[in-house]
């Protein structure tokens, strides 16, 4: 009996291997190109292939659940876009929070490590929109579960160090993916991160705009913003006459008048977010005798008054949406300016985001970020500029914090980077995210001061300025 279940077997291993042998000589050639190999994965789709020297550059679709907790409950196409360097690099994952570029570029630790860069667009910004779209699966929980099977779709294929970035809404989004997925990432370099622990306490933004600067640009910009409200009426004509060449509509926001002064009040804020103390020539010195002209023409160009009709806030609903449901968003005070003049103060998130579209604010979620970070960051660097309101509540590292880093840039707005840091803090950051890359030379680990970017500077593809992220 024993002999006959031992020849049983035998034939059993024979026959396996025949048909696996068969199977293997029947199988294709495994995919070698790029393009074939990110296409091969279920769910990846191509829209274009885009030519750049000496890259690949990929605009695809990938379908993700609307619901990770409830995958079955329907799906949606998420725009990414994959920067192809070489799979022996190491990649770096960015998202900006919002809609992606489907033009090549590459961001800062990209060109620091010389990698590959996969891009994602955040879900719920067109054409990344499920068709009905449930807002209530608009949370930072869903937002980094679609990183994590992005990452675990494209990992197979570039398995090498992967670091996670973004600026501004994605530098927040680089950290909260972080939080909720934390062996995915090597490192996360997050830049201007707005931290708004507290929705309710804002008195760090007043101190900010108290100090910001110099006394003479505070005095011009304040003086700007506050003849825009005293010349309301005939500014407002020109507003209305504006509104209507340009075919300007404004039920989300309520009224005309409304954003206006929600135009006005950013003004201040817009200045220091997206210029620089230099630009402050450029600001009126004595508003109260500039012309009509040159006060609407000043804030126009740093507030820009088609921001607030609905045609202007209809892309950035999603961002509103998590503004007043999750992230919370700065209220401030405006001092110089006369209570007569100012009629509804800073407006919260719900006036910018269509009724019909249900809200309700949940304040644990950021006390639950940033408790994490202040207890479990590891490979973490925030990059912050010193002139930049986003930065008057930013990310803190407590004693649970390992070979993590806060740090400034000198005079730098909404765009600093790691080259703005002052030198021993440019080496210091460069030399990290070199070795989290698992990319740092030799002459490198020796001496960090040594470290510098591996891709030369490319004019076109490294091409930035200041995170073009939202009012407050």
């Amino acid at each position: 009996m024993r002999k006959a279940l031992r020849w049983l077997l035998a034939l059993t291993v024979f026959i396996g291997t025949l048909s696996t042998a068969g199977t293997a000589t029947a199988a294709q050639p495994e995919a070698t190109d790029i393009k074939d190999r990110l296409l091969d994965i279920p769910g990846m789709s191509l829209v274009e292939e885009k030519p750049y020297p000496g890259y690949r550059f990929f605009v695809l679709n990938y379908t993700q659940p609307v619901d990770h907790r409830h995958p079955a409950k329907g799906t949606f196409q998420q725009r990414i876009t994959v920067l192809h360097k070489d799979v022996s690099r190491p990649t770096v994952f960015y998202t900006g929070g919002y809609n992606v570029s489907t033009t090549p570029s590459r961001r800062e630790p990209t060109q620091i490590v010389d990698g590959n860069q996969v891009s994602m667009e955040y879900r719920y910004f067109t054409p990344s929109r499920p068709d009905p779209a449930d807002w209530t699966k608009l949370d930072i929980w869903q937002a980094a579960s679609d990183q994590h099977r992005v990452f675990t779709a494209l990992k197979p294929l570039y398995d090498k160090k992967w670091l996670s970035t973004g600026g501004s809404k994605g530098g927040m989004t680089a950290t909260y993916y972080e939080r909720f997925y934390p062996r995915d990432m090597d490192a996360v370099v997050a830049y201007v991160a707005p931290n708004d622990v507290v929705n309710k306490e804002d008195s760090a933004y007043d101190r900010f705009f108290a100090t910001v600067g110099t006394e003479e640009c505070r005095d011009r910009l304040n003086g700007v913003q506050r003849e825009a409200l005293v010349r309301r009426e005939p500014l407002e004509e020109r507003y209305a006459a504006y509104a209507a060449e340009n075919g300007y509509t404004f039920d989300t926001v309520g009224s005309l008048d409304k954003a206006y002064e929600a135009t006005v009040l950013d003004f201040v804020w817009g200045f220091w977010q997206y210029s620089l103390l230099s630009d402050c020539d450029t600001i009126p010195a004595d508003a109260k005798n500039a012309t009509d002209d040159q006060i609407w023409e000043t804030v126009d160009t740093i507030a820009g008054f088609s921001f607030y009709t609905d045609q202007g806030l209809s892309p950035y609903t999603p961002y509103y949406y998590q503004a007043g449901t999750q992230l919370g968003a700065p209220t401030i005070h405006f001092p110089h300016i006369e209570k007569e003049y100012v009629r509804y103060g800073y407006l919260p998130p719900r006036y910018f985001v269509p009724r019909d579209i249900p809200m309700r604010f949940q304040p644990s979620a950021m006390r639950d970020i940033d408790s994490w970070v202040q207890h479990n960051a590891t490979r973490m660097l925030f990059v912050y500029g010193e002139n930049d309101p986003w930065g008057a509540e930013p990310f803190r590292l407590g004693k649970g914090a390992r070979d993590s880093y806060v740090l400034t840039a000198p005079g730098a707005n909404h765009g600093a980077r790691v080259a703005g840091l002052v030198e021993d803090e440019r080496a210091l950051a460069t030399a990290r995210i070199l070795k989290w890359a698992g990319v740092a030379p030799a002459a490198v680990q020796a001496d960090p001061t040594a470290a510098k970017p591996l891709a030369k500077f490319d004019a076109k593809l490294d091409k930035r300025g200041a995170e073009r992220t939202l009012r407050p």
